[in-house]
């Protein structure tokens, strides 16, 4: 049984955001300042079964970090929006284009660039160490901090309630 208070057979959409989402909100720099960003592999495992699944994904983060794409789009993420220093514009244009309803998206952010996209979902969801602004405002929080499982955790659940987890071949491979 789902640990999250909202009718999850309407879900067909996930948006992240990467920093104090998919990685820790804590960034080690290079020497020449770049940020350095973890990633969780069962987070990893979670979002390429369900690009596989047909779910429509999109990360949408104010990072200037080429890696962070490489590293989504390697999963079999399309849409990986970098820069956005205004996310709810990218955020109503790729829904649109997607033709999907706001009601249909789970959009999963942890501080105050996250907060209007937040507002506009259907399922608003945040990390255990989100911003208290966000938490007030996100349909469910997670058990976990940002970059250890967020994604996995909704994803997976998202999905059980679906009958979508592991209930075929693609599940057992990447």
């Amino acid at each position: 049984m789902s640990r999250i208070n909202k009718d999850l057979k309407i879900i067909k959409a996930f948006v992240f955001d990467v920093d104090g989402v998919l990685s820790p909100a804590t960034i080690p720099m290079l020497p020449d300042g770049t940020p350095s960003r973890m990633v969780n592999i069962k987070d990893g495992y979670a979002l390429q079964l369900a690009c596989k699944h047909g779910y429509k994904i999109a990360i949408i983060t104010g990072a200037d970090t080429e890696a962070v794409k490489v590293r989504y789009t390697k999963l079999g993420i399309k849409d990986v929006y970098l820069k956005a220093a205004m996310k709810l514009p990218l955020l109503k244009t790729w829904i649109e284009e997607n033709g999907l309803t706001p009601e249909e998206v789970v959009y999963c952010g942890d501080d105050i660039p996250d907060f209007e996209c937040m507002n506009y979902v259907g399922l608003p969801v945040a990390p255990a160490d989100a911003a208290d602004e966000i938490k007030r405002i996100a349909a469910y929080i997670t058990t976990v901090n940002g970059g250890f499982g967020v994604a996995r955790d909704v994803i997976e659940q998202v999905m059980k309630a679906q009958g979508q987890w592991l209930n075929s071949e693609k599940a057992f491979g990447w």
